[in-house]
């Protein structure tokens, strides 16, 4: 990949493009494959939830797949292992729990779209799925940790590891159960069956279902609902808040970083935000997402640590 800025990088299997509105769109762009994913997608996914994301340029993010698919799943047509791991390892779970973000182990072993998805879920702005085409395996769980899916009528789902002798990954253990609970998840991942937009809509896997051409409009107004004359360091902290909230296992640990959060807004855009609202005028927000503070203490467990050291 080449790049002078987030908006002009060229790469090799996704396009990245960034409105007026500070709207981006990310493309999964190898249709002649049905956009399968493979090694290079999954760095370039990487780097741009952990680089081109984050710049305060950008407020929110529609992925999408270019053609008539979203993503066919791994791109098995490869030599070697098609996962791009290194064979030769072979460390304990202590093991490998203790050193996962080093080497050999960061990559040769660690699967690639769970890299992808915790970059997705450590961004704090708003990340919509326009699944407009096929969605399995890694096409389906990729769009998990994203905060908001549309579907259009010509999408199809699966979690289809079974038929390949393989596991569900991209973190989908952690995340299917709570958007479907644990019986659809499991009914899912056992079945390997392909599901219908309808089906996946019943079950709140997705928010709703739009015809072809209507897609990527409907993103596009969403996004535009969420970030216009929106604080980003609120958006951003509100957030990571529903995402540390929805694990917690008391309120208290809820109640302990809104407090902290709401301190740091209050002394922020919080302020003009109540100016704003007694003065009768539109709000003239300041704050960047790029200069949120911390707000949940880091954790010892490494999978509750994203790879830019931010909490999940």
């Amino acid at each position: 990949m080449t790049s002078s800025n987030s908006s002009e990088i060229s790469f090799e299997t996704v396009t990245w493009h960034v409105d007026d509105d500070g709207i981006a769109l990310l493309t999964l762009s190898r249709p002649d494959a049905l956009n399968a994913f493979n090694v290079t997608m999954a760095r370039e996914l990487e780097h741009v939830f952990l680089t081109s994301a984050r710049e305060d340029s950008v407020r929110a993010v529609i992925v999408t797949g270019e053609g008539r698919g979203f993503c066919a799943g791994m791109d098995l047509a490869v030599d070697g292992n098609v996962f791009g791991l290194d064979e030769s390892l072979d460390p304990t779970p202590e093991e490998f729990q203790a050193a996962y973000d080093q080497g050999p182990f960061h990559d040769g072993l660690r699967d690639t779209g769970g890299r992808v998805t915790l970059a997705i879920q450590s961004l704090p702005k708003p990340v919509i799925a326009a699944i407009n085409g096929p969605a399995v395996g890694i096409g389906a769980t990729m769009t998990l940790s994203m905060d908001i899916r549309l579907a259009s009528t010509s999408a199809r789902i699966g979690f289809v590891f079974g038929r390949l002798g393989i596991v569900p990954e991209a973190c989908s253990t952690w995340f299917l159960p709570r958007l479907v609970g644990l019986s659809t998840a499991m009914e899912w991942v056992y079945s390997a069956c392909i599901l219908k937009p309808e089906e996946v809509l019943r079950a709140g896997l997705v928010r709703s279902i739009h015809e072809p051409d209507d897609l990527l409009p409907v993103a596009y107004a969403l996004a535009q609902e969420f970030v216009r004359g929106r604080s980003a360091v609120a958006l951003g902290l509100s957030k990571q808040l529903l995402l540390h909230g929805a694990g917690a296992t008391d309120p208290l640990a809820a109640h302990l970083a809104e407090s902290l959060a709401m301190f740091r807004t209050s002394m922020g855009d919080g302020k003009e935000g109540v100016a704003a609202f007694l003065e009768k005028r539109d709000p003239v927000f300041q704050g960047r997402a790029s200069e949120i503070a911390p707000i949940i203490p880091s954790r010892s467990l490494a999978g509750q640590r994203t790879d830019d050291g931010t909490n999940a």
